[in-house]
């Protein structure tokens, strides 16, 4: 009986113990460990998913090419992004507010303006230049490998028309 006491006991201490030692060894979660860290280009997928009403004004699939560059010790990011397989290319320069909310992984929302090479062809994200507004997440799913998505918004993006035009966008990046 004593024995199976001292086992009891033993048994409780021991689990007590190892499960202090893991706990703290696990580091807590600190504004210096959320968040992506550091730049990287990627390339993916692209589907504008609205439609002007006019001719040239389709939705289309095509492909993009996007980078981030970081600001180093700001929460902000310059950004590029470049929508193709239409018949024009879109390309836009953007400025985000990147938000960390786990490790390696921000969301981000911000703005910047869609130059289209040939105004009136399509494009994902409309058939003129437009303002536009951007919101995403990004996450290191690999060492270096960036996975990100997100859904730009054209503002009056369409010629003879007041409709906005939507794109979502996802790819793998290298990150640097």
């Amino acid at each position: 009986m004593k024995l199976a006491k001292f086992a009891t006991s033993a048994l409780a201490v021991a689990s007590v113990i190892f499960s202090a030692g893991i706990a703290s060894a696990q580091t807590p979660q600190t504004a210096e460990t959320l968040g992506l860290k550091g730049s990287y280009i990627g390339a993916g997928v692209s589907a504008g998913v609205t439609n002007g009403g006019r001719q040239n004004d389709a939705a289309l699939l095509g492909g993009n090419i996007q980078g981030r560059a970081a600001i180093p010790n700001a929460p902000v990011s310059v950004r590029g992004a470049v929508l193709f397989g239409g018949d024009a290319t879109a390309a836009m320069p953007l400025l985000t507010y990147d938000a960390p909310i786990a490790k390696n992984t921000n969301v981000y929302v911000g703005g910047g303006y869609s130059f289209v090479t040939d105004e009136g062809k399509a494009t994902q994200l409309g058939n003129k230049n437009t303002p536009v507004v951007t919101l995403g997440a990004e996450s290191e799913i690999a060492r270096n490998t960036v996975l990100y998505g997100d859904a730009k918004w054209g503002i009056d993006a369409y010629k003879d028309s007041n409709a906005g035009a939507l794109s979502l966008q996802t790819g793998v990046g290298f990150r640097f």
